[in-house]
């Protein structure tokens, strides 16, 4: 079998994922814990996780640092965020505040730099995969999953109505719930789609930083990954695009 081709990838995992999903807001340990470990899974295909060094860019409050302690693997993650970081309880050691933009972590020091739905919500996309790149020694990983703005889900919280302005769904949003919503347009979310980051890694390439190993549609069943080679279906029917590169 060849690496990143998981074995598991079917229908009826993309249903349990799907599933959970519905329950993110009213029951979060039930969606983040199943999310992380079948993270660690998809990421296991690519590279074994034992004894390896992964940083989580965007790590939260700590569902993944379990999902990929128990897989064997040193962990450490940076958030921006105190509020994200104490969800659910005090931030466990190898825990860092600070920003994606300009991660506190020096050159070449990291075996897998990991980031699960962060990208969307930076004004520089470009400049965290840059940052996630540097700290990624040679020979290592990167694996960056985002939601593109243009699927269902790209508004998060406000969807469907993003598809008709980021900023009228927010206000609509704010119309309803008398409050804002989390994920607010242009400034906690940004419109970022598989294109823009496609032609970041094409670049990244020509300048020999990375090596793409695969591009892929993070929650469909194998058979639906030609998806994420199709420009325009992509931005819609991906839901989560994942870039997995490997750091030259």
């Amino acid at each position: 079998m060849l690496a990143g081709a998981r074995s598991d990838a079917t229908l009826e995992r993309s249903w349990r994922l799907f599933r959970a999903f519905q329950v993110e807001q009213s029951d979060p340990d039930r969606f983040y814990s199943l999310l992380a470990n079948d993270s660690v899974r998809q990421l296991s295909s690519w590279t074994p996780l034992a004894g390896k060094l992964v940083l989580d860019v965007g790590g939260g409050p700590g569902y993944f640092a379990t999902a990929f302690r128990d897989a064997g693997a040193e962990y450490a993650s940076v958030d921006s965020d105190l509020g994200e970081l104490s969800a659910v309880g005090k931030p466990g050691p190898g825990t860092a505040l600070g920003s994606s933009l300009a991660l506190p972590v020096r050159d070449d020091a990291i075996d897998v730099c990991y980031s699960s739905n962060v990208l969307e919500h930076v004004p520089q996309p470009e400049r965290m995969a840059d940052e996630m790149v540097r700290v990624t020694r040679p020979g290592g990983m990167v694996f960056l999953s985002w939601t593109t703005w243009l699927s269902p889900w790209g508004g998060h919280e406000t969807s469907p109505w993003h598809y008709l302005g980021g900023r009228h769904a927010a206000r609509r949003f704010t119309r309803r719930n008398g409050r804002a919503p989390k994920n607010e347009y242009g400034r906690t979310l940004f419109a970022v789609s598989a294109q823009r980051m496609r032609r970041w890694g094409r670049q990244a390439e020509a300048a020999h930083r990375v090596k793409l190993l695969d591009a892929l549609p993070r929650y469909h069943p194998r058979w639906a990954h030609w998806i994420a080679a199709v420009p325009g279906v992509r931005e819609v029917a991906c839901w989560n695009y994942v870039l997995v590169l490997e750091v030259r």
